[in-house]
């Protein structure tokens, strides 16, 4: 099976990886950041929904590209948003002046093909226009919080990535394709009932050490994923990402009493991708590292 990635490094020969989420374990999204060089790129299909970010501009740099026949040349700014849907032929790329940090997001079509639930007829990502220079800072906002968990990752980022990929298929499809897709009602108040939020809370302290995704969740609550999250956090004031981050930290803690385990393990076990990401998450929220926790507990 072609990885998320796969679709980057074919289309991207030239250019530098700088920050990569691979190695996470994110679902229907991943994301990397590139230093690109002034060159023509290949010609390409593209295989994933693909949202391209200047995180740094240039003072004359400019990006020309022909995607289906459809001809855009854009001065690349700080902020500066690209759109290419799955499906789009782009035989012309051409980068003008070095750029020097590109942030890449890329979402696979079956994350669109399930939004189908929330409308009467089946959706794709091809139905989204092939854009540049796009005045979203929805968006934009959007890329900097997955810009911001691949830099600093946290306890639950596979699920907080889970989340931001569902907000930017659905945001995408309503604003971008015509489609009109609206979000389920959700239940009274809003909230989870007192008995669907027990069923989830226990569940995630049952399964801290395990992987968890939004759609698992929102199983357990009998709900459908695209209103779990906001029904979750009418309930207990915190998404589920920030709640399942904060349980697997306060569990780390109980695991570093325990001298027999390594923090490598702890890490491991809190679903980090290495110690040295369970350290700083771990010294973000206590105030002190988990070497220093431990001996100040022992």
């Amino acid at each position: 099976m072609s990885s998320l990635h796969d679709h980057g490094i074919f289309k991207f020969p030239q250019a530098g990886v700088i920050n990569s989420s691979a190695g996470r374990r994110w679902q229907n999204l991943s994301a990397e950041v590139r230093a690109h060089p002034a060159c023509e790129l290949p010609a390409i299909c593209s295989t994933q929904m693909e949202i391209t970010l200047a995180l740094q501009g240039t003072p004359s740099g400019i990006v020309h590209r022909r995607g289906d026949g459809r001809f855009q040349s854009t001065a690349v700014r700080s902020g500066t948003l690209w759109f290419c849907p799955i499906g789009v032929q782009e035989d012309s790329i051409r980068i003008t002046e070095p750029l020097p940090e590109i942030l890449h997001l890329y979402l696979p079509e079956h994350q669109f093909a399930s939004i189908g639930e929330l409308t009467s007829r089946p959706v794709v990502s091809g139905d989204i226009a092939y854009l540049a220079d796009v005045p979203d800072e929805f968006v934009r906002q959007l890329c900097f919080r997955v810009l911001q968990e691949m830099r600093y990752e946290t306890a639950a980022g596979d699920l907080l990535v889970e989340q931001l990929s569902m907000a930017l298929a659905l945001h995408l499809l309503s604003s971008y394709s015509g489609n009109s897709i609206n979000a389920p009602p959700t239940e009274v108040n809003g909230a989870l009932s007192p008995a669907r939020r027990n069923r989830v809370i226990d569940y995630v302290e049952e399964n801290l050490e395990d992987d968890l995704t939004v759609p698992e969740l929102a199983e357990v609550a009998c709900l459908s994923r695209y209103h779990f999250a906001r029904s979750f956090k009418a309930a207990l004031g915190q998404s589920p990402s920030d709640y399942v981050a904060t349980r697997r930290l306060a569990h780390g803690q109980k695991l570093l009493d325990d001298t027999r385990l390594s923090l490598s393990e702890i890490a491991f076990r809190c679903r980090f991708s290495s110690q040295a990401a369970f350290g700083r998450a771990f010294r973000r929220h206590t105030g002190m590292s988990p070497g220093d926790y431990r001996r100040h507990r022992v």
